[in-house]
């Protein structure tokens, strides 16, 4: 059963607010990456590429862990534990990495593609709506 995105989770997901994605090598540690986040209003998105270790990791094992934190107020953050159901390639995900880019820093992505873009789509299994953490 699929859990919908709190609202709270999703509008900080939808600013130019940071996260962290947490993913699982194969000996089992965590490895965290801050990361650019975005929203469709069910899922976490993340856009990253094929080569990038987080990338490995989720085609692995799809748990995931996601904490997102108001840029505004830093001790403010929100988590998603979930699993990552959908990988999209292709032209969607260069369009999308060209908006996300657009929301953090004003412009297209300038850095080049060394493999192919792809977003990372991730649902919910468990969520903490954003707290004051400090």
């Amino acid at each position: 059963m699929m859990t919908k995105l709190d609202p709270a989770i999703h509008e900080l997901a939808s600013g130019p607010n940071y996260g962290v994605l947490a993913t699982l090598m194969p000996d089992g540690r965590p490895q965290t990456s801050v990361v650019w986040v975005d929203s469709d209003g069910q899922h976490l998105l993340v856009n990253t590429e094929v080569h990038r270790q987080k990338f490995q990791n989720v085609s692995r094992d799809d748990r995931v862990s996601v904490v997102v934190w108001d840029r505004e107020e830093p001790d403010r953050e929100g988590e998603v534990r979930g699993r990552v159901v959908d990988r999209l390639t292709g032209p969607d995900a260069r369009e999308h990495i060209d908006r996300v880019s657009r929301k953090y820093t004003g412009s297209d992505y300038g850095i080049p593609i060394k493999s192919e873009r792809v977003i990372l789509r991730i649902e919910p299994d468990h969520q903490v709506p954003p707290v004051r953490t400090a």
